[in-house]
Order: C-alpha cells, then sequence, then structure tokens
C-alpha cells in the first residue's frame, strides 16, 4: 500500500473510531481558508450588531423547517425528539433560547429552498461572501470529509456518500449569543441552546474564543464535557439521520451550548458568542437503508428504509 493512501486510511480508521464512540471530533487541515472564516465572522458580528429593524429586512419564511433569513432573539426553542403537539407547547412557552440567527444554504436558482438575502446597500458583500464560504464548505465537505467518513467505516464503498450528497442541501447557519448579566444566566431567566443532536448527516462548526459548547460524556450519561475552541480546527459531529442509516454504529451526541462556569463565577456581564454550524443533510429525494458492513446475520437491521426528506423533515418539526 503506497504511503499516502496508508496514511489516509490510518486517518480515516481513528475518525471512524471517534464517530463511533463519541460521536464528536476536531478536524485540521480542512482545506477551508482561514481568510474566508475570519471574514464570515466579520460580516457575522456586523449583521448581528445593526438595528433589529435592519436585521429583518431580510425575515425567516413563517415555516419553521424553512432555515432561511433572519429569527430573532428569543424566537426559537431547542428541544429533543418531542412530538406532542401539547408537550411542544408547553416547551415553548419556557425561558426561549437567548440567541439570533441567520440562516443560508445553497445559492443556485435551482436549490430546493431559494436564500432570502439582507439588501446589498445594507451590509455591502454580504451575500458575495457568505456563498463563497459555504462553497468552500461544500468542498471540503465533497473532497474530504465525506470520503474520509466512507474510508474508515468497515464495508462502506468509496463514493458511497457522495451518491447522496449530490445537492449540496446544506444550511449554514451564522449565530450570535448577545451579552446578558451573568445573574440572568444564574436564575435561569436566560439561557443558551438546551441539550439536543442534530437531524441530518453531520455538522461542521466554527467557533469564536468564547467557549461554552458541552457534549455528553460517552461513559457517563448526564455529565456535559466542554469542547473549547482549538484555533486552526473545526468540530465534527454525527447527526441523527447518519446514525440510523448505520444501524446504531455511529453516535449523534447530545449537546447543548452554556455559558463557562469560570465566566459565571466572575460575575457583570457574560461577553457575547459568535458560532458558524454548518449542517450537512442528504439529498430529500434520496431513501437509504442500513449502511453496507454495518448489519449481519447476528446484527440484524434496525429500522426499515426511509426518505431522506421525510425523516429530516419530521425531526426538524420536533425539534424548534
Amino acid at each position: 500500500m503506497p504511503l499516502v493512501v496508508q496514511e489516509a486510511k490510518e486517518i480515516a480508521d481513528k475518525f471512524y473510531v471517534a464517530c463511533r464512540d463519541v460521536g464528536f471530533a476536531y478536524l485540521a487541515n480542512t482545506g477551508i481558508p482561514q481568510d474566508k472564516v475570519d471574514t464570515m465572522f466579520d460580516l457575522c458580528a456586523k449583521f448581528f450588531h445593526r438595528p433589529v429593524a435592519l436585521k429583518q429586512r431580510a425575515p425567516h419564511p413563517p415555516e419553521g423547517w424553512k432555515h432561511r433569513g433572519y429569527s430573532g432573539v428569543g424566537v426559537e426553542q431547542v428541544s429533543q425528539m418531542v412530538f406532542d403537539a401539547d408537550e411542544l407547547a408547553k416547551i415553548r412557552s419556557q425561558a426561549l433560547d437567548f440567541k439570533e440567527s441567520f440562516d443560508f444554504g445553497n445559492d443556485s436558482e435551482s436549490a430546493r429552498l431559494q436564500n432570502v438575502w439582507p439588501p446589498e446597500e445594507d451590509i455591502p458583500g454580504f451575500r458575495q461572501h457568505a456563498v463563497g464560504f459555504f462553497n468552500a464548505c461544500r468542498e471540503f465537505q465533497t473532497s474530504k470529509l465525506l470520503p474520509a467518513l466512507a474510508l474508515g467505516i468497515p464495508g462502506v464503498p468509496e463514493g458511497l456518500f457522495h451518491q447522496y450528497h449530490q445537492e449540496a442541501d446544506n444550511v449554514v447557519r451564522l449565530l450570535h449569543y448577545p451579552a446578558a448579566p451573568a445573574e440572568s444566566f444564574l436564575n435561569g431567566e436566560k439561557g443558551r441552546i438546551n441539550a439536543h443532536t442534530d437531524a441530518g448527516t453531520c455538522t461542521v462548526l466554527f467557533q469564536d474564543d468564547c467557549g461554552g459548547l458541552e457534549v455528553e460524556s460517552p461513559h457517563e450519561p448526564g455529565k456535559f464535557i466542554p469542547v473549547p475552541p482549538i484555533p486552526g480546527t473545526v468540530v465534527f459531529n454525527i447527526a441523527d439521520f447518519l446514525t440510523r442509516w448505520s444501524n446504531d454504529t455511529l453516535k449523534s451526541t447530545l449537546h447543548r451550548v452554556r455559558v463557562p462556569s469560570q465566566r459565571l463565577e466572575e460575575g457583570g456581564i457574560i461577553k457575547e458568542r459568535f458560532s458558524i454550524p454548518v449542517f450537512i443533510d442528504a439529498d430529500r429525494d434520496k431513501t437509504i437503508d442500513c449502511l453496507p458492513g454495518c448489519f449481519g446475520p447476528d446484527r440484524p437491521k434496525k429500522y426499515e428504509p426511509i426518505n431522506a426528506g421525510q425523516y429530516i423533515n419530521m425531526r426538524l418539526n420536533a425539534t424548534y
């Protein structure tokens, strides 16, 4: 085996173990230019620091599942796999997540959903750079991420994931957690994001230096471990659709965003936080069955085949 191929296989094997045992990993050398990342964070701050009236010139559609445009502070409340309407209403009546967001996706005319952009005169260059950032993340997905995932999972053919992710039906979410007094978090008046799993195939997260992401321990349910930002890396996690697709081989792990305990102890004003998750979803018209190598005579399939769009819409309706 050539050295380069051998090294790629070793990396893929380690990646697979992390996805199987933890569901999260730090990834370096993505090929996404750092200046694109830095500029996206700069524009993210510029967008959210504007008056609400200007932000609302790019409004989120009324349908909750149409992840495009701006959602204001307190509009969303993340829950975990709750389908009962009464229970969802009860959750939504509680203190809402203290955050605001802006969503965008594939900007081609043939995309499943059309983007909702702020007027160019409001924030010059925003759309152009956001599209470039989306495309850079998409290139990482197709050239490195999904091939490494396929290479690492025993029995999965090379290129299999690409067959199910041709439409670039991903969502980039710009997130802003505004500054607020520490006391408002300590007394439960405000929160950031409750514990949840993601709906689609996987997620790639860019975060600033504020911290606050926590992941449930694979060894101690209910215990959450900080995932501090590491310069030059992104945070990767498996999402629910891929867990089902892999017959529960790959782990979709609960995670949440809290104010770091050290900052709470210091009191005063808790600084704002910015993050940019990229949600990678399969093509909505594709139907998946259990991945090769994830079932056998001594390991029966747990799930029936399912259409990707049907599954993701069901999950999104139970999340927000």
